[in-house]
């Protein structure tokens, strides 16, 4: 948590922006923004692309997973459980092969795949390192 902790600091730091401001701009509370910069807290699916689309950097540059933001254009994110489906068949690997690299309950996946519910960041970046090999970016479907 505490690299995107940093990183968010940072990006806020470099853009001239206080923690009531993003909160303003992003549409949550200086509290929630407070939390994220002492690492305390990661914030949720949704207002992690939201961070990345804010300052226009890459999800994996927002968590500390790369050291550089690569400068794109990034696309929209379609629902999750399409692109969650998408990467499966795109890797060859079910939902129990996932399982059993990730430690993530099948069960749960099942959901993520029914659009019930999104993966939190920890999961995200379980299944984009661990999972697939990939970015959370492509995981998200913010990559072209």
């Amino acid at each position: 948590m505490s690299n995107f902790s940093e990183r968010l600091s940072e990006l806020m730091f470099d853009e001239g922006l206080n923690m009531t401001q993003l909160g303003e701009k992003l549409g949550c509370g200086e509290a929630a923004v407070s939390r994220y910069c002492a690492g305390e807290a990661l914030p949720t699916y949704e207002f992690l692309i939201k961070i990345a689309d804010y300052f226009n950097v890459t999800c994996d540059f927002v968590l500390g997973l790369e050291d550089e933001s690569k400068a794109t254009v990034f696309a929209s994110p379609p629902p999750f459980a399409e692109q969650f489906k998408k990467v499966c068949e795109e890797n060859k690997i079910s939902r129990y092969k996932l399982h059993r690299k990730t430690g993530i309950a099948e069960s749960v996946m099942r959901y993520w795949a029914q659009g019930k519910t999104k993966p939190s960041v920890p999961n995200l970046i379980l299944l984009a390192g661990k999972g697939f090999g990939c970015t959370v970016d492509f995981l998200v479907g913010r990559e072209l």
